[in-house]
């Protein structure tokens, strides 16, 4: 495989970007962090909710939801508040949507004890990759809420089933490539995020052609980089709480 020139920090086309992930990022939250995947930058929150959704009332089944969203100049160009105009795009409800289900498949909604777990992700700095960032950088929020929980007698046992990551990749220039960037996002003719387990079994696969069809074997290739990578990705997680 060629490498493409002059990628962000130097990167082959199988590269992430540098991962930091800083626990505990803000104090009043029940877990929290902030992640930086190379230039993109969002801070994760958890929050205990004693209110589960009405739905679940008796069923003593909990929720794990998301919101998202990205600050006025966490882009070039300042964007204007969603809460301005009084809804959410579609793109930001896809977008929380995806972090809900890719994190509540990493716990037994048995085992929260009818509460809900809010995860809150803010973008304060985007350059591609905003919501694998989310996912992986939410998932180590929840988990830090679930010790809380543990700790102070919520529940009694720990729900969390198995650790989650995601991350994307794309096609440019006809060349597979990791981990996008905004530049290269921008100009990707096909465009995909992966969300997976500690274990590698898949949670959800969004591939879209921006620009033409692409191949299954093109899919595959994007797997294989990512199952390659993935334990690269989940160790972070793990380092930013040893």
């Amino acid at each position: 495989m060629q490498v493409t020139l002059m990628r962000s920090f130097k990167r082959k086309n199988t590269d992430l970007r540098p991962i930091n992930i800083s626990p505990n990022f803000v104090n009043n939250a029940d877990g929290s962090c902030m992640i930086e995947i190379g230039n993109t930058r969002v801070i994760c929150t958890a929050t205990i909710d004693s209110r589960a959704p009405i739905w679940l009332k008796g069923s003593g089944k909990g929720w794990v939801t998301a919101e998202y969203g990205m600050l006025p100049r966490s882009t070039n160009d300042r964007m204007q508040r969603e809460a301005k105009s009084g809804k959410q795009s579609g793109r930001t409800q896809e977008i929380q949507r995806l972090i809900g289900r890719s994190l509540r498949a990493s716990v037994d909604l048995d085992g929260l004890a009818e509460k809900q777990i809010i995860i809150d992700c803010d973008v304060i700095q985007a350059d591609g990759g905003t919501r694998t960032a989310s996912i992986t950088g939410g998932w180590l929020a929840l988990k830090l809420c679930i010790e809380k929980m543990l700790k102070i007698g919520i529940i009694s046992k720990n729900p969390l089933k198995t650790q989650v990551a995601a991350i994307s990749c794309g096609i440019v220039n006809g060349e597979v490539l990791m981990d996008l960037d905004y530049e290269e996002d921008s100009s990707a003719e096909v465009d995909a995020n992966i969300i997976f387990t500690r274990e590698f079994e898949l949670i959800e696969v969004q591939s879209t052609g921006e620009e033409k069809t692409f191949l299954t074997q093109d899919l595959l290739i994007m797997l294989d980089m990512v199952k390659n990578k993935s334990t690269e990705i989940l160790q972070a997680q793990l380092n930013a709480i040893k």
